[in-house]
């Protein structure tokens, strides 16, 4: 089996409502959908969805990688290959973990067709069963968060992640508003994306949260902040998680030597694909560090490429990979039993991509081909 072509799509996937972070504000995600085909006629998808403030790279630097630099070249590979594609990746680009992510999860996934099992068989054999879903709150005033984190209650869900990284004040009252809300039964997890920027900051915010029951900080200081995390780590009862901090295996031997974290949100974007995330998660579990896959907000395609990730490995614990259920169109159809996620046994990433939504949604597309 060898790639005998491969089909570049730049989408724009339409939101519910704005999803609001510390630094940017969505109305539509930006993706690229990768199309794998081999010469035995299977076919295998990927996706790629950038942040400039992570990665460094956006929409339209992940499509002219993929089409000038990393596609050519892998015309005529075989995708079963997949150390030797991302060897052949990294010998040509440095970096790029979004599009090179693009390619690895369409080889997983056409080579899991090609053999008729699913991905998470390929990674290992199936650890879980299910995972309980998080509900991820956008940034908003204090009681539109707690209305919102109310109803998602109501509707099943036991823990909430909330999007803060404003003033760190302003944050607070968020944060109080919504435990006080939903009670103390309720997990809540605060995401800051780096929105507090130092540990002096964060600890004193930490400081009057202390009776907010909260499972977890993430990322509160920026993220090459290695040192900040290690004092906040040490200065408060609060567990904290590295999430932008954490790309690559360098930082992940940053983060195990300062011991600097007890947990690390690995995303698929951030580290190039299901072959580095693995990697990642093994280093995590030799040191004892619990791991989440986390999301950019990717469509069916990507979002199922974390859940089989995250369904083989004991060491991770926690999954945040909601992007389909905020879309109000998918490309793809995978299945959510809310507020749980449970995987299909089908081939590949398990996923039917409509073929005529892709094109609804495509804003510009390129075909490599030999």
């Amino acid at each position: 089996m060898k790639i005998s072509e491969i089909e570049i799509f730049a989408i724009h996937i339409p939101l519910n409502e704005p999803f609001v972070i510390s630094y940017a504000s969505y109305h539509y995600m930006p993706s690229i959908i990768v199309k794998i085909t081999t010469d035995t006629g299977h076919v295998g998808y990927g996706e790629g969805v950038a942040d400039e403030h992570v990665t460094g790279e956006s929409i339209e630097s992940v499509f002219q990688v993929l089409q000038k630099t990393i596609g050519p070249r892998l015309i005529g590979q075989n995708p079963a290959n997949i150390e030797k594609i991302h060897d052949m990746m990294d010998a040509h680009i440095k970096g790029v973990p979004t599009a090179k992510a693009a390619i690895d999860i369409a080889c997983y996934d056409v080579v899991g067709k090609r053999l008729g099992v699913p991905v998470y068989e390929l990674l290992g054999g199936r650890y879980h069963d299910a995972f309980p879903l998080t509900h991820v709150l956008s940034i908003a005033d204090p009681d539109v968060m707690a209305q919102e984190a109310e109803t998602k209650v109501a509707a099943g869900y036991r823990s909430l992640k909330m999007k803060v990284g404003t003033e760190a004040t302003d944050d607070v009252k968020r944060i109080r508003a919504v435990r006080e809300c939903i009670g103390e039964e309720i997990a809540i997890r605060v995401d800051v994306n780096q929105g507090w920027a130092n540990s002096a900051t964060t600890i004193q915010a930490l400081q009057k949260l202390e009776n907010c029951s909260l499972d977890w900080i993430e990322q509160p200081v920026k993220a090459d902040d290695i040192d900040g995390m290690v004092e906040v780590k040490s200065k408060s009862l609060v567990p904290v998680m590295i999430d932008e901090g954490l790309c690559d295996s360098r930082d992940m031997r940053e983060i195990i030597a300062k011991r600097a974290a007890h947990k690390v949100n690995i995303k698929l974007m951030k580290c190039g694909g299901i072959y580095p995330a693995m990697k990642l998660a093994h280093m995590a579990e030799m040191a004892g560090i619990e791991c989440q896959i986390g999301s950019m907000v990717e469509s069916s395609v990507g979002s199922a490429a974390g859940f089989h990730v995250a369904f083989s490995k004991k060491v991770i614990k926690t999954v945040e990979l909601t992007g389909p259920l905020k879309f109000s169109k998918d490309i793809g159809n995978l299945q959510y039993d809310v507020p749980f996620i449970r995987l299909s046994d089908k081939p590949g990433l398990g996923v039917e991509v409509d073929e005529q939504v892709l094109k609804e949604l495509t804003v510009y597309a390129e075909k490599v081909v030999q």
